[in-house]
């Protein structure tokens, strides 16, 4: 399947996201991805070496807004 597919409505979208799903549902970099899953309060988890986001948590945390993705000093 491929990933415009995949990203057309919520119900195509897998339970458990990866970080290129979060990477493309919110059209950022992979950077910021790997950024925005290490943010506290991000429901992120880890099974094994990879990075692991549910679904429901995360249009939740989206839902919420409170958390937002920090700022580089560059």
């Amino acid at each position: 399947m491929n990933d415009k597919k995949r990203l057309n409505s919520y119900e195509d979208l897998p339970l458990v996201l990866d970080v290129a799903d979060i990477q493309q549902i919110m059209g950022i970099s992979r950077a910021s991805a790997y950024e925005l899953v290490h943010t506290p309060g991000f429901p992120a988890f880890r099974r094994g070496r990879l990075i692991k986001v549910s679904k429901i948590a995360f249009f939740e945390w989206m839902a919420k807004g409170s958390e937002t993705v920090p700022r580089s000093d560059k």
